[in-house]
């Protein structure tokens, strides 16, 4: 998928593992970053759970978590995260250093027309600091997808994702071939700009990254040179192999001469195990309610504490917390070290969910604590 055949690669102007790859931190065994889902509680606003985004964003760059992605979510009540773009830059506008990014747009529901100038935007704003994540699931049921798409045909964005890829990384890079149809479009903020006559080089673009659940992106992701995220937090059984494949796939290429791996995991942190319990339990229930086609928003201890799982539902809530890393400062670090030793993952990016933005705050204090991450000014 490179040369002049109009497919395009993963570009080259950039050297190895710029803005890619991080460094451990303290004790830990590798860079520990931080995926938010901003999710909203019952009993709380959009508002407040953007403000504790905010607030975690800050936490995690005071800490020396190396980056802070968001993800793409529609129609879900209990999530206020389904523009990244936008949120990013609020994001940006009270951050100073961490790197910032989307876990990830959901390039199927997209032009990448639009993305490559909506992330050049947020490049111009943060140089240096912006990461492009990028999904082929919809981030939604069916009919929400085909809503943001205008189409009724649901599967054409999953299948056609690695020439969306391509387009995209062609605008990020503005090297569509001579004759190709979108020659002569440049995605701005880009580097038209630079050779435009008085332009000045960008000395950055954002670095893009293959997020998956499955082989797919991480037989594309290794193929074309591109660093990859597999979601840990919700397919561990499939954690393993996809990295395997990730690795044996890898062509090197002007964006890395090896491989890079990050696994987002579930990981929460509290002063006592029994409230460590007691939060993810209001996760559990809501993707008991997720998959039983009931969204809503997050709900409290106190409800999760008090509902009735069938059966059914508790042998799936069994399965979900046992991939939850959960517990005090001392278990969760053992739990994510164990992790980190078993998986060879380059990076852990913790997802901490819990109803209230008090309890996530503090299990990432508690995890940076227990891995004697700086207390920055």
């Amino acid at each position: 998928m490179q040369g002049g055949d109009g497919t395009g690669g993963p570009g080259t102007g950039r050297t190895d593992g710029d803005g890619i790859r991080g460094t451990a931190v303290g004790t830990a065994p590798v860079p520990l970053s931080v995926l938010d889902l901003v999710t909203v509680g019952q009993g709380r606003t959009a508002s407040q759970a953007l403000r504790t985004g905010v607030d975690i964003a800050r936490l995690a760059e005071r800490r020396g978590f190396h980056r802070y992605w968001v993800a793409e979510h529609h129609s879900m009540p209990g999530v206020a995260s389904s523009s990244p773009a936008v949120l990013l830059a609020h994001i940006a506008a009270h951050t100073d250093r961490i790197r910032l990014g989307s876990g990830g747009v959901m390039l199927p529901n997209h032009a990448p027309l639009v993305i490559a100038e909506q992330f050049g935007t947020l490049e111009a704003m943060a140089p240096g600091r912006i990461d492009l994540g990028l999904g082929r699931a919809p981030g939604t049921d069916g009919a929400t997808a085909a809503a943001l798409r205008r189409s009724d045909r649901l599967n054409e964005g999953a299948d056609d994702f690695p020439q969306q890829l391509s387009e995209l990384i062609r605008f990020l890079d503005d090297d569509f071939p001579d004759g190709h149809p979108y020659r002569r479009i440049h995605a701005v903020p880009g580097p038209v700009q630079a050779t435009a006559p008085g332009g000045v080089q960008s000395a950055h673009r954002p670095p893009v990254w293959l997020l998956g659940s499955s082989g797919f992106s991480a037989r594309l992701a290794g193929t074309l040179g591109l660093p990859f995220a597999f979601a840990h937090h919700f397919s561990a059984r499939n954690t393993i192999p996809a990295l395997d494949l990730y690795r044996s796939s890898f062509r090197p290429s002007a964006v890395l001469d090896a491989p890079y791996a990050l696994i987002g995991v579930s990981a929460l942190a509290a002063d006592e195990e029994a409230e460590a319990r007691r939060q993810v339990l209001t996760g559990a229930l809501s993707m008991v309610r997720l998959r039983t086609g009931r969204p809503g928003l997050i709900p409290s201890p106190e409800e999760a504490a008090a509902y009735d799982f069938s059966p059914m539902e508790r042998e799936f809530v069994d399965g979900w917390l046992a991939d939850v890393v959960h517990g005090t400062a001392d278990e969760v670090r053992a739990g994510l070290d164990d992790l980190a030793k078993r998986t060879g993952a380059d990076e852990l990016m913790i997802t901490a969910n819990a109803h209230g933005g008090e309890a996530r705050l503090r299990s990432y204090e508690l995890i940076a604590d227990a891995y004697g991450l700086p207390r920055a000014d």
